[in-house]
């Protein structure tokens, strides 16, 4: 179901929770509202939908989207600044971000999986894991 963005920042300025299998309908509903607003956005937190757990959608270097559960960073090399916009916010913003990353997660089966990002993709992950550590760009 394609969800309304969600632009409150106290919302969105708050850490969201561990996601279980339980959840998803959350990571579906998250995947339907990213389709919906391609191709301006890249990439989706479930806090951006009013659901405050630790998933992402991300669209790959092959035009898929790549859904992460507990998304975390193991290692990052080669810091740049760049300007970044999102969804829920006015504008571009600057920040500071990695042209290569791995990153830990589990997927929709619930299984540890590593992988590593680069360019692009490695920055939405970024972007999009920040949003559920509650920062905001």
């Amino acid at each position: 179901m394609i969800r309304p963005i969600m632009k409150m920042q106290v919302f969105l300025q708050q850490p969201s929770a561990d996601a279980e299998a339980a959840d998803l309908d959350i990571a579906q509903d998250l995947v339907d509202t990213l389709k919906a607003h391609r191709p301006a956005c890249v990439g989706m937190a479930a806090n951006m939908i009013g659901k405050r757990k630790r998933i992402i959608a991300v669209v790959d270097d092959d035009d898929r989207i790549l859904v992460m559960l507990n998304p975390y960073l193991i290692h990052w090399y080669g810091e740049y600044e760049t300007k970044e916009g999102c969804l829920s916010l006015e504008g571009l913003r600057p920040t500071k971000r990695y042209k290569r990353i791995l990153v830990g997660y589990n997927d929709t089966l619930m299984r540890s999986c590593q992988a590593e990002f680069t360019g692009r993709v490695a920055q939405a992950i970024q972007h999009e894991i920040d949003h559920t550590n509650g920062v905001l760009i």
